[in-house]
């Protein structure tokens, strides 16, 4: 991030350039307005009447004094008269400083008013403080201040309004969402604060609609594949109160397991929707946990070299039982588990002898209670068992896909690589 980014430098710096545009703005005026060069014009002229006013310069140094405090009196302003060396030759009224102090200007500001000097024809330099006068603290000052207020407001009116405008529209798309409108988004501009806490409502937005959907989805599902065992548990306990039928009794028995079995994903697939993290990690041996998952069944070729993955066991048999039980029902014999080490990854292949799953469903086949209707092999829902697996997958930092149609191809993040 660029440090030009953050938000709080950027009203910072805007408020001092501001301040410092004002200053040059003052500065400016007080320089080259208009009453600046009627003051130097009027002593620059009063300068030849001060000359005749004066005493001589071969006069004694008390006939100069006089003649300064009468020019003095005439002026009603604090006046000194100094030699070409800034000998003091006369004052009247507050001590002024000497020529040398004041500068090329002639002009010095100081804290009972401005202090001008002029040289006379003869070589002497008359220093002097003109009197303050009412107005120039007056409406001049007033204007003065007015100005500066005027300069600060048009600067700093973009950046505020900039700022508070993307707040105005943030702050529109959290009631928006609050209201029950998941699909709203707001407008990303610029890279400070701001614009992240925009993005950041975006991706919660993003994510609590797909969790919504998903949910509704998962809800709505769930209710039609629970609806079939439960209709045959009702029929089967009907004909079970009319005639003891071993038969119908290992049905519901089947039943009732099918039912707990879609219970238990459905638990699992909300749980892990929730989780950001895995909570018990420890090395898994991914061929030791598939040989242990494949002796449940028949058929089951397992292969393949010792890799350890880092994850939760339990999880991690959850996904193998789903591939091969997937495999098993929805496939054909015989099965095939492959574990292999690639680089940094962990393979587990599950390969069946079917016809292999059509290339429009490869990513359908991972959605919860997937069906396909015009298919052999997939006419009956898939349930939640590959949607777990790639939640599984997902959540220890790898993946799952279909290779080849009848393979699918699990991989995990490899220990030790």
């Amino acid at each position: 991030m660029k440090i030009f980014d953050r938000l709080y430098l950027k009203v910072y710096f805007t408020v001092v350039g501001t301040l410092l545009l004002a200053v040059l703005v003052s500065a400016a005026v007080w320089r080259a307005g208009p009453e600046m060069d009627t003051a130097r014009g009027a002593f620059e002229m009063a300068s030849g009447v001060a000359a005749a006013a004066l005493a001589d310069p071969s006069a004694p140094l008390p006939d100069q004094q006089r003649a300064v405090e009468r020019l003095s009196r005439l002026l009603n302003a604090d006046l000194a008269l100094y030699d070409g060396e800034d000998r003091l030759l006369g004052k009247a009224g507050a001590p002024l400083p000497p020529p040398s102090n004041i500068g090329d200007d002639r002009w010095f500001a100081r804290t009972k008013g401005p202090v001008w000097s002029f040289h006379v024809s003869d070589g002497r330099v008359i220093v002097v403080r003109p009197p303050l006068e009412k107005h120039r603290h007056g409406p001049a000052f007033l204007f003065h201040l007015l100005v500066v207020a005027l300069v600060l407001a048009i600067g700093s009116f973009p950046v505020v309004r900039g700022l508070t405008r993307r707040l105005e529209r943030l702050q529109q798309g959290v009631e928006t969402l609050g209201a029950g409108n998941l699909s709203v988004r707001v407008k990303v501009e610029g890279k400070d604060e701001v614009a992240r806490v925009a993005a950041s409502f975006n991706r919660a937005a993003a994510r609590i609609e797909d969790l919504v959907k998903a949910h509704k989805m998962l809800l709505a599902n769930a209710s039609h594949e629970l609806r079939t065992p439960l209709t045959r548990l009702r029929l089967g306990i009907e004909r079970l109160k009319q005639i003891e039928d071993p038969k119908a009794r290992d049905g519901l028995e089947q039943d009732i397991a099918e039912l707990d079995q879609l219970i238990e994903e459905i638990l699992l697939s909300s749980r892990l929707d929730s989780l950001r993290h895995l909570e018990h990690v420890e090395d898994v041996d991914l061929l030791a946990l598939a040989a242990e998952e494949a002796s449940r069944f028949d058929d089951i070729n397992v292969s393949g070299a010792s890799v350890t993955v880092k994850g939760e066991a339990r999880l991690l048999r959850r996904a193998i039982r789903n591939l091969i039980d997937n495999a098993v029902h929805h496939g054909k014999p015989v099965v095939e588990v492959l574990v292999s080490g690639i680089g940094t990854n962990a393979n587990l292949s599950v390969c069946d002898q079917g016809s292999g799953i059509p290339i429009e469903d490869i990513e359908k086949i991972f959605e919860p209670f997937f069906r396909k209707t015009t298919s052999d092999t997939y006419e009956k829902s898939t349930g939640l068992g590959l949607a777990l697996v790639r939640q599984i997958a997902r959540l220890h930092g790898g993946d799952v896909r279909v290779e080849g149609g009848s393979t699918f191809v699990m991989t995990l993040p490899r220990c030790g690589i």
